[in-house]
């Protein structure tokens, strides 16, 4: 059964896509570098979601700050993770799950460099990612509604505009 979530892409950074493509070739070639907004298990009412997502115009950019990358999942993996708030995140998860959920659960956004189903991290490999100068600053314009497909790679179903006038 394919899996549909929301997401924000990350627009041309090819440093964090090098990494990706040299470190985790496999996952870099279903998908490319995003946050994840919404998992399949929240978004199960889509027509719901997308007339909330169709509403939504905000004045400005989602605008996300992230740390140093770290290591997860017993050392395997390797994510960029959130610094700070997230309130704006946050926010934009209400917006889209108004209606659904009464209380959307806490969910830590992160960009994720090498996932763990894919890809092996190792000391060497994290010295290497961890003396790129990484950007940590990321604004997102729009929302993805993308769809899992059998052979893994994931597609983009629709795309919502969250920026008035853009």
């Amino acid at each position: 059964m394919p899996r549909k979530q929301l997401t924000l892409f990350i627009r041309d950074n090819s440093v964090i896509e090098q990494l990706r493509k040299r470190f985790n070739p496999v996952q870099f070639s279903l998908i490319a570098a995003h946050v994840t907004l919404c998992r399949e298990d929240e978004i199960a009412d889509l027509e719901k979601v997308k007339r909330n997502l169709e509403k939504v115009r905000l004045n400005y950019p989602v605008k996300m700050f992230f740390d140093k990358p770290l290591r997860f999942e017993a050392g395997k993996g390797v994510l960029l993770p959130v610094k700070g708030d997230h309130l704006q995140f946050d926010a934009l998860r209400g917006m889209a799950l108004q209606g659904l959920v009464a209380t959307p659960r806490i969910y830590q956004p992160h960009i994720t460099l090498m996932h763990p189903r894919n890809s092996t991290c190792t000391d060497e490999i994290f010295e290497e990612i961890a003396r790129h100068t990484l950007p940590l600053e990321f604004s997102f314009d729009r929302v993805s509604l993308i769809e899992e497909m059998a052979d893994g790679k994931w597609i983009t179903l629709d795309s919502y505009c969250l920026v008035k006038g853009a």
